[in-house]
């Protein structure tokens, strides 16, 4: 199994849907990537809950999820559920985000996604960040809409219990959900894990990736995954 290490990080963009997408597809991802690139400027578009008690929690538990970034969260106030109604404030607000920089990382939810917010969110990704290194990230739920994924990032389990407990801790509007608990969480991670020979690990859907023939400046010349983009 080859590795992943992208050229640089300086800048990461996160994509959701509703308050909570993000830490639960990638929130062990999140602490890894921020604790390896300190400083690293993240970006956050979420395009519902704006106003409400799942922004202030949104808001809490990105600045928890990425510590020591130079964190900027954006929230909308598109009506949960109806967000293909109103594909053109989303698509409208993506593309101002295009204006505001290259970002080396983003991520957002997998075009796969049962949810049809989740699903409208990712088919505008493409459109307006084409050359990018875009992960998809999965959040199991009551449709069984989970495939096989591309690209696994391995856990070490306090990585993975400090997830959960940051979960628990800054979304409390949700814990009276069914799915939303601890095996929930740890039982993906462990299948994940399963996969590519880790304890745990968060799975993601990578649609298009370039390769190198030669190796690029800096990099490890003996394996083809020293460098992506």
């Amino acid at each position: 199994m080859l590795n992943l290490l992208p050229e640089r990080l300086d800048r990461m963009l996160l994509l959701g849907a509703h308050c909570d997408d993000i830490p639960i597809g990638a929130g062990g991802t999140l602490l890894e990537l921020c604790r390896a690139y300190p400083g690293v400027d993240v970006t956050a578009l979420v395009l519902t809950g704006a106003g409400s008690l799942r922004e202030e929690e949104e808001r809490a538990a990105l600045a928890a999820f990425c510590p020591g970034a130079n964190l900027e969260v954006i929230v909308m106030d598109l009506p949960d559920g109806r967000v293909p109604l109103h594909w053109e404030r989303a698509k409208m607000a993506l593309e101002d985000l295009r204006t505001r920089g290259e970002p080396d990382l983003v991520i957002g939810p997998s075009p796969h996604d049962a949810h049809q917010d989740h699903r409208t969110l990712a088919q505008m990704i493409p459109t307006a960040y084409r050359d990018h290194l875009t992960l998809g990230y999965e959040i199991l739920k009551w449709e069984g809409d989970l495939a096989q994924p591309t690209l696994y990032l391995p856990m070490a389990e306090p990585v993975l219990t400090e997830k959960i407990a940051k979960l628990g801790e800054h979304y409390g509007s949700q814990r009276d959900r069914t799915w939303f608990d601890d095996e929930t969480f740890r039982g993906l991670a462990r299948v994940r894990g399963v996969q590519c020979h880790a304890r745990y690990a968060e799975a993601f859907h990578v649609p298009k990736m370039t390769m190198s023939v030669a190796p690029m400046a800096g990099s490890d010349p003996s394996g083809f995954g020293a460098g992506a983009g």
